[in-house]
C-alpha cells in the first residue's frame, strides 16, 4: 500500500497531503451569502490550516464578518476569499517528522497577526498562524515577535518537547532572549513558557527563503509543476 487516506488527509512516503475530494469542495464552493455560509468555508478551511501559510492573516478580512451585524461583502472580503481559495487548493505537501533530527521553528509577526513554520531540512513539516487582538496590534515589534515565538512553541510542544530545535526569527534583539534582563511585563509573564525545552535562537534577516518541496497532484489545476516554492520573509 503505497498511500493510506485518513480523516481528510492523504498519508503517503513522501509526505501528508489533503484529500482531493476535500480540494474539490474548495474548488466548488460559491461565495458566501450569510454568516452560515461563511461559518462553514472557515470551519472546513481552518481544519487544513496546517497546509497554509499565515491562514490567520489572509483570513482575517473575512472573519471580520462574522461579528455582530458585520456582515458585508466588500472588495475585501470578495479578494480574501479568493485568496484563500488559492491558497487551500495549492496547499504543499507536508513533510513527515523525524524525531532524529533537529526541528527548525521559523517565526514571523505582522501587523494582523503571528506565525510559525516547522520544518526539517528544508521541508515544511506544519504551519501554524493566529490573528493578533486589537490589543496585540498596537503592541512594539518586539512585543509581539516575541509572542510569535511563544504561541510557536505552544502549538508545536508534541514535536519539539524534549528535542532540540532552532527558533529563526527577524528580531535581531531576541538572540539572547533567555539572559536579558526582565524589563517589560510581557518577559516577565512569557518566560517561563520556554522554560525545559532545549533551543538556541538564530538571527533569520529577511530575504527570501527557498524550500524544496514537491506539490501535491492536485496543484496541477493552477498550472504549478515545479519543485521549487519560495517564501518572502
Amino acid at each position: 500500500m503505497q498511500q493510506v487516506e485518513y480523516l481528510g488527509h492523504t498519508v503517503s512516503g513522501q509526505g501528508v497531503a489533503m484529500d482531493k475530494l476535500k480540494v474539490q469542495t474548495f474548488l466548488d464552493w460559491s461565495l458566501p451569502t450569510s454568516c452560515k455560509h461563511l461559518r462553514g468555508f472557515l470551519g472546513l478551511t481552518s481544519y487544513y490550516r496546517r497546509f497554509v501559510k499565515r491562514y490567520a492573516s489572509i483570513a482575517a478580512p473575512l472573519t471580520n464578518l462574522l461579528k455582530k451585524d458585520s456582515f458585508t461583502l466588500d472588495d475585501h472580503a470578495i479578494a480574501a476569499f479568493a485568496h484563500l481559495k488559492r491558497a487551500i487548493i495549492a496547499a504543499l505537501l507536508l513533510a513527515l517528522h523525524n524525531f532524529a533530527k533537529p526541528f527548525i521553528l521559523e517565526t514571523n509577526a505582522s501587523r494582523l497577526g503571528i506565525g510559525a513554520t516547522l520544518s526539517q531540512d528544508h521541508h515544511p513539516i506544519a504551519f501554524s498562524s493566529k490573528k493578533l487582538s486589537p490589543k496585540m496590534q498596537r503592541q512594539y515589534a518586539y512585543t509581539c515577535e516575541f509572542y510569535a515565538i511563544t504561541e510557536a512553541i505552544a502549538k508545536f510542544c508534541h514535536y519539539l518537547l524534549r528535542h532540540r530545535f532552532v527558533i529563526r526569527t527577524d528580531q535581531k534583539s531576541l538572540r539572547n532572549l533567555s539572559d536579558q534582563a526582565i524589563q517589560i511585563a510581557e518577559q516577565q509573564n512569557w518566560l517561563h513558557k520556554l522554560l525545559g525545552y532545549d533551543f538556541t535562537i538564530e538571527y533569520k534577516r529577511g530575504k527570501i527563503m527557498w524550500l524544496q518541496i514537491p506539490f501535491p497532484s492536485h496543484s496541477k489545476w493552477l498550472g504549478l509543476n515545479q519543485s521549487y516554492i519560495f517564501y518572502l520573509y
